[in-house]
């Protein structure tokens, strides 16, 4: 059945390229006789007037036809077709009422000595005058054949706007499976279960458990979620649609209900099934609070599908699958039991599932021997799957641009900037702007470095990358679930010792601390109202925007009086942070100087490079 359904939409496919081309061909024939036909009258006076030289008037021919000049003569009613003895052809134009015969036997010639031709064209005149009369007719029919059937087409396109655009996957159709998948262990459980289900029903069922009738998987971007569908439909034995919410949407109101009706039907129809709906906010959120009220057509659209997933209608061999980054907006309706069953959070990787995901997109590249898996998998803290691929597919092409036959860990390294700061960038700098950024950088990495709650400094560069002039990396040494109050506060400290070595050094602010400034606001602010970490209390005072409008809602934000409180809070959090940076600065001096005449001669500094000048233990441990 799988490979029944497959072959007829080759077959369709096949069909409508088909039909595409010899449409097209035709138009082309079409438009060739429309200008052969309009071109015709001008080919044929450019013909007559290059033959105009040529031309002889009948007192010449007849002198020419008694001086035995003439070696034939062909008659085409009143035209003559002249060769001459030395081979050249002329023409000439009698009287229609004259024959050749009676202009000879006037001019003393006579005509049994002549060889002449008398060409009958009465049938050639005829087909011509009906080619000439039918031949437009049988055009404009053509042509106003194919416009009809055109317009037919459309009316029939529109009628099919309600079919489901879904892509249908056979089992051994997709390569993906769960071993492909790494990082997500839970949620691959979770998944293997509705796999084992659709593929055992009755284990399960003897047991008196029910079939889920949705699993939604919500994350972050990259994490994994298209990847495990894929990898559910590499595993199931069981048809498998594909979809994505955009998908469901047309200009037309009703066209998404009507597609979301076809699609269930289909999946019905092969039951057991699967269905997956990609970026599933895209017609799941909240209903009632757009501006089109309840004849939205998104809303029309997310009726449908809570009606086909629990509804009247049984639908017990028929689970659904959707993915979103953004399940905080969905509908409630949708996220109760009976419609997704299951809501499955997937969370940036762990150590152990980087090094698992590393292993995975390794395969087909060559690394050296001397790789440190450990430790990439170490440096790599918050990167996502899809962050891991592609610093992987960066370093290769990195070691093909150099010539390399091995990726090495310096292409690596290099490649994992690259995919959080974007390419290096060779900037013309004056040697004023490279000691500003040398001293900038400096900083961020001296009071990071002696603040007691702050990662080690894992490289510190003045290469620009991006719109930065310069950066300094602190990968977190360990995934953490939880942020301290202390570490949060150190964090603004390390955050602004960039713009306190500028004041230090050369007693003069730059414009290079806008983004360190704005980082640090934003946590300020944070703490004081998402947090409650400040004297104004454990309150959530943060602004909630609307979810449909994107502005302010009645209700939502706080009083002026408050705000004032706030902004107090946030600005004594980073004025303390500013001076403890400045304290640092002051304190180690020298090794900031040390640091930054490294970084403008070497432009680039690792950690162990950096703990060489600085020391290789921090002054204050956790």
């Amino acid at each position: 059945m799988k490979i029944l359904n497959q072959n007829k939409q080759k077959n369709g496919k096949k069909k409508a390229l088909f039909e595409l081309k010899l449409k097209l061909n035709v138009w082309k024939i079409l438009i060739a006789i429309f200008l052969i036909i309009f071109f015709l009258p001008v080919i044929v006076s450019i013909i007559d007037l290059q033959r105009t030289n040529s031309r002889v008037d009948i007192s010449q021919a007849i002198r020419d036809i008694k001086d035995g000049k003439v070696k034939e003569v062909l008659v085409q009613d009143s035209k003559l077709i002249l060769t001459y003895e030395d081979g050249s052809v002329k023409t000439s134009t009698k009287e229609a009422s004259d024959s050749l015969a009676n202009l000879l036997e006037k001019s003393g010639v006579d005509p049994s000595t002549v060889p002449y031709k008398v060409v009958d064209q009465s049938l050639s005149r005829a087909a011509s005058d009906f080619l000439g009369l039918v031949l437009p007719l049988v055009l404009m029919a053509a042509f106003f054949f194919f416009i009809l059937k055109a317009q037919t087409k459309g009316a029939q396109d529109i009628f099919s706007f309600g079919r489901s655009k879904a892509r249908l996957f056979a089992k051994g159709k997709q390569n993906v499976t769960f071993k492909d998948v790494a990082g997500v262990d839970d949620a691959k459980k979770e998944l293997e279960e509705v796999v084992d289900f659709l593929k055992n029903p009755t284990k399960y069922k003897n047991i008196g458990a029910r079939t889920p009738k949705g699993v939604l998987l919500f994350g972050p971007a990259g994490v994994g979620k298209t990847l495990l569908a894929k990898a559910v439909a590499g595993e199931a034995g069981v048809p498998f649609f594909s979809m994505a919410g955009s998908e469901f949407m047309e200009m037309l109101v009703g066209v998404g209900a009507s597609r979301v009706r076809d699609l269930f039907a289909q999946a019905k129809a092969s039951a057991p099934s699967i269905i997956f709906i990609d970026e599933i906010d895209a017609i799941g959120r909240q209903r009632g609070r757009g501006v089109m009220g309840g004849h939205d057509e998104r809303e029309q659209t997310l009726n449908q599908i809570l009606v086909e997933m629990d509804g009247f209608t049984p639908n017990d061999n028929v689970i659904v699958i959707a993915a979103t980054n953004r399940g905080d907006l969905l509908d409630p309706a949708l996220l109760r039991p009976g419609r997704f069953d299951r809501r499955v959070t997937l969370d940036m990787p762990d150590r152990d599932g980087r090094r698992e995901i590393l292993k995975i997109h390794a395969k087909g590249k060559k690394f050296a021997k001397n790789i440190n898996w450990e430790r990439v998998a170490d440096r790599t803290v918050g990167f996502s799957g899809a962050d891991l691929e592609n610093m992987l597919n960066e370093a290769a092409i990195q070691a093909a641009r150099e010539n390399k036959k091995e990726i090495e860990m310096v292409d690596i390294e290099e490649a994992a900037t690259k995919v959080k700061l974007g390419p290096a960038k060779k900037r013309l700098q004056s040697e004023e702007d490279r000691k500003i950024t040398a001293y900038h950088e400096s900083g961020h990495a001296i009071v990071t470095h002696f603040l007691p709650k702050m990662d080690p400094v894992h490289r510190i560069s003045i290469v620009a990358r991006g719109m930065s002039l310069g950066h300094t990396l602190i990968p977190p040494a360990a995934d953490r679930t939880h942020e301290t109050k202390s570490r949060m506060l150190d964090q603004i400290a390390a955050m602004l010792g960039g713009r306190a070595a500028e004041e230090l050094i050369f007693n003069e602010m730059t414009s290079g601390a806008s983004n360190d400034i704005e980082r640090a606001t934003a946590l300020a602010r944070a703490m004081v109202t998402d947090f409650g970490m400040s004297s104004l209390g454990p309150i959530n005072l943060s602004p909630q925007p609307d979810p449909d409008f994107g502005f302010l809602a009645d209700g939502f934000q706080v009083s002026p009086a408050m705000q004032e409180k706030i902004d107090a809070e946030v600005k004594k959090i980073i004025d303390s942070g500013y001076e403890q940076a400045l304290i640092i600065l002051k304190k180690h001096r020298k090794q900031l100087d040390d640091v930054a005449n490294a970084l403008l001669a070497k432009e680039t500094l690792d950690r162990d490079e950096f703990e060489k000048i600085v020391g290789s233990e921090k002054n204050n441990k956790l």
